[in-house]
């Protein structure tokens, strides 16, 4: 198991419960940040004993106070700690649940594991600590599950053009003239109802509501 691990995490109630865990799991120290700028200085000050953190526990979302910040979130302090520290194991503890932006934390940044602020976090919170000990990635299972369903359709550009347009509040039915004007084949309304309800069925929704919202949280549109 991990030896060291340092917690950016800027309410103390959170830090207190994600203690207790590290506790549990014999981790021997574990040292604690309420601001991004002083856990770069301990990931600094830890490289320069020899002595460097083996994974970082941090937060997304910072409250600012009257101390200024030059890092105000966890994902310029991801970027921030990696570059001192390509290394460093990442695992992100945060309430943010969009599915676009926690993708993104993987495959732009390269964190290790994610766990949503949550019901039976703490369960959780050990499985991935586990599993990114023994280096493989954690990812939630509402995640896993929008990517399963995103896989399921491949979307066109066609595809995002006319959820664009319905996420835009053009209504379905004025959809068809917006399409003839920019020479978009097909334009023809039954053509553009069935597309979506081939998208919908293969997705499992049944409203365009429903499709316009999963595509703007996966960052299709």
């Amino acid at each position: 198991m991990f030896k060291s691990v340092l917690v950016v995490e800027d309410h103390e109630s959170t830090s207190i419960s994600v203690r207790k865990i590290l506790e549990e799991l014999g981790i021997e120290t574990v040292m604690y940040a309420y601001y991004c700028d002083d856990a770069l200085t301990k990931l600094r000050n830890a490289l320069s004993r020899g002595e460097p953190y083996e994974l970082m526990i941090t937060d997304l979302s910072f409250e600012e106070d009257e101390w200024k910040q030059n890092i105000r979130d966890g994902g310029g302090l991801i970027t921030a700690a990696r570059s001192i520290q390509p290394g460093l194991k990442v695992l992100v503890f945060s309430a943010e649940k969009k599915p676009a932006v926690i993708e993104s934390l993987f495959d732009r940044q390269g964190i290790n594991g994610y766990v949503s602020k949550a019901r039976k976090d703490a369960e959780e919170l050990k499985l991935a600590i586990d599993k990114i000990y023994s280096n493989r990635h954690h990812k939630p299972g509402h995640l896993r599950e929008i990517i399963r369903q995103k896989n399921s359709h491949q979307f066109s550009e066609y595809d995002i053009t006319i959820i664009s347009l319905l996420s835009q509040g053009l209504r379905q039915k004025d959809i068809p003239g917006y399409l003839q004007d920019k020479q978009i084949r097909p334009s023809g309304l039954s053509s553009i109802e069935k597309r979506l309800n081939l998208i919908k069925g293969s997705l499992g929704f049944s409203q365009n509501e429903q499709l316009v919202a999963f595509c703007k949280d996966m960052g299709i549109i």
